[in-house]
């Protein structure tokens, strides 16, 4: 009879420690996560021609075209390159 008290005890003691390891990956984890894929996600709707940009893959230039998906950006030497919105990385 003692000994099934003291499991039941520890069982719900299991399950708060699961409940708060759960909330801490949230906090910690996926919410800023999620918080930093929506001002990346902004701050590419902002863009505008005529704003320099850096993409992921390292290319940097400015914008001249822009379009639902896709921008134009001119790189030295008059070369015109045409990405995803999703490629560009950060302003300049």
């Amino acid at each position: 009879m003692i000994l099934l008290q003291a499991q039941g005890g520890n069982g719900m003691f299991s399950i708060v420690m699961m409940v708060g390891m759960i909330a801490v990956f949230y906090f910690f984890m996926i919410r800023p996560q999620q918080k930093k894929t929506e001002d990346q996600k902004k701050m590419v709707e902002e863009l505008k021609e005529g704003d320099e940009i850096v993409t992921f893959g390292g290319m940097h230039g400015k914008i001249v075209a822009k379009d639902e998906t896709t921008v134009t950006i001119s790189a030295g030497g008059g070369a015109r390159l045409t990405f995803d919105k999703t490629a560009i990385a950060r302003k300049k």
